[in-house]
């Protein structure tokens, strides 16, 4: 065997390492999907595991032809001749630096692979967006089963529909529309006449607008349960 032909063979090893770093983003986004698909119950997909060990496998790999290439550069460079004789001593001498820097080697060091550090950001980071994902729903879950038990009228007092905007008086902690509370104020005032609050039976008789607050808790209320009235 010719030099010529040991570097077309180095060629055809650093065009394999191309395809086993592919296999290896691959591996990551099967991983992912995994993550996306989980149960609600908590547990580790053990998909994942089976994912990650694979992983660390294609790291191995990919980083003995990483230290193959480099031996046999450095060996070929040390003795240009093509000599077979010279060629066989120079195989033995491959075989044995290779041998040696493999055997030095600690399977923990795969942890520092740019792949497999990829690998667990992508599964940290899937995870952390799932378990929010999840805190979510389950609080908008608890938002809906909430509006459901609750006893607050959602009816303006004034327009007599839902409110749109509700706003709670700091005085008598009634709601009213946003829109419908204050057209009353300023026509009141228009009048010269305090607005009295349009709730029945209630002593507030001089209702201000700078009573009035928005109420963004009740609005969310609302909001769920026409999400709960539309999926039942």
């Amino acid at each position: 065997m010719s030099l010529s032909a040991v570097h077309g063979t180095l060629s055809s090893l650093r065009s394999c390492q191309t395809d086993i770093r592919t296999g290896m983003d691959i591996v990551s986004d099967v991983a992912m999907d995994l993550v996306e698909t989980q149960g609600q119950d908590g547990e580790l997909n053990p998909g994942i595991k089976e994912m990650e060990a694979m992983i660390l496998e294609c790291a191995k790999l990919d980083r003995e032809i990483n230290y193959f290439v480099d031996i046999v550069q450095q060996v070929t460079a040390e003795n240009t001749t093509q000599q077979p004789e010279a060629m066989f001593s120079l195989s033995a001498k491959v075989k044995e630096k290779f041998t040696e820097r493999i055997d030095g080697l600690s399977d923990a060091d795969l942890q520092n692979h740019k792949k497999v550090v990829a690998f667990k950001d992508i599964i940290k980071n899937s995870l952390n967006q799932a378990n929010q994902e999840s805190a979510e729903n389950t609080e908008e879950l608890d938002e809906d089963i909430a509006v459901t038990q609750s006893q607050v009228n959602f009816t303006c007092p004034l327009t007599q529909v839902e409110m749109v905007n509700p706003m709670k008086n700091k005085k008598c902690n009634h709601h009213y529309d946003e829109a419908a509370i204050l057209g009353l104020i300023k026509a009141r005032h228009s009048q010269k006449k305090k607005c009295r609050c349009p709730v029945v039976g209630c002593g507030n008789t001089d209702v201000k607008q700078c009573d009035l607050i928005q109420d963004a808790m009740l609005r969310r209320k609302i909001q769920s349960q026409k999400r709960y009235s539309n999926r039942t």
